[in-house]
């Protein structure tokens, strides 16, 4: 029977988080949570998937409230992450649901570049994510209709595929521009969409102690009809104040 690790209640404090944001796997920092994330894998980068979700599995209410699931200690989290990658990738969908900034206001640390996958060019360019620093990057299909690209944003284009863009192509083109460590933020359509292409090197899954009966699910895969062929993990458990996070190796295809 697969157990879970025990949970691990370890989180840096600032010394050893400076130390972190120097990107260095030799580091012996304490909090496996982090260290973890600072080795690259064959290829030379990190991918990353991030869901919060309540314990019945959902990311948000049927209307679309998200905030807040998670507790403040998530949050965090969240930010740190960013801190430690080179991009951060939101679909289209949570750009118009949150508005994000994609920061790392709460941390210590630089923000990552922001990129934004918006398939169709439907977003108009009073989002926040498109004004200011850091550098925003607008991913979209390359028969989408042509636009000027919103306010200083950079737009590039890759091809369709069945479920939506090609992301090994989309990868491609943020490893072109240097950016190898690569946050997937969100929403829960767009980290499934990467998972089931098998792009995740990593998945981190906060469960929060919350109960919404409905709503948005966190994870959109295609279905299997027998548990065997499913996609069994392994994790390890950190405790975020009063919600858990599950830190999840995965194998790319």
């Amino acid at each position: 029977m697969h157990r879970p690790h025990a949970p691990d209640h370890t989180t840096p404090d600032d010394a050893e988080w400076a130390s972190l944001l120097t990107r260095d796997p030799g580091l012996a920092v304490p909090g496996g949570l982090y260290r973890g994330l600072l080795a690259a894998n064959s290829n030379g980068g990190l991918i990353l998937g991030r869901i919060a979700q309540t314990l019945d599995g959902r990311i948000a209410t049927a209307s679309g409230e998200s905030f807040w699931i998670s507790g403040p200690e998530d949050i965090l989290h969240t930010h740190r992450l960013r801190a430690l990658f080179d991009a951060v990738v939101v679909g289209a969908g949570t750009v118009r649901a949150d508005d994000p900034l994609l920061t790392t206001r709460h941390c210590p640390g630089p923000s990552p570049i922001r990129v934004v996958i918006d398939t169709d060019r439907r977003l108009g360019d009073a989002y926040r994510i498109f004004a200011g620093s850091p550098h925003t990057i607008l991913v979209c299909a390359n028969d989408a209709p042509a636009k000027p690209a919103p306010r200083a944003a950079e737009v590039i284009t890759v091809a369709r595929n069945a479920t939506g863009l090609d992301l090994d192509a989309l990868i491609a083109g943020l490893h072109a521009r240097g950016l190898r460590r690569i946050f997937i933020e969100g929403g829960g359509v767009t980290v499934s969409r990467f998972l089931a292409a098998g792009l995740l090197d990593r998945l981190h899954v906060t469960l929060a102690p919350l109960l919404l009966g409905s709503g948005i699910p966190a994870f959109t895969l295609p279905g299997v009809s027998h548990p065997d062929q499913g996609l069994r993990v392994s994790w390890t458990v950190h405790r975020l104040g009063h919600d858990l996070l599950l830190d999840i190796p995965l194998t790319r295809a």
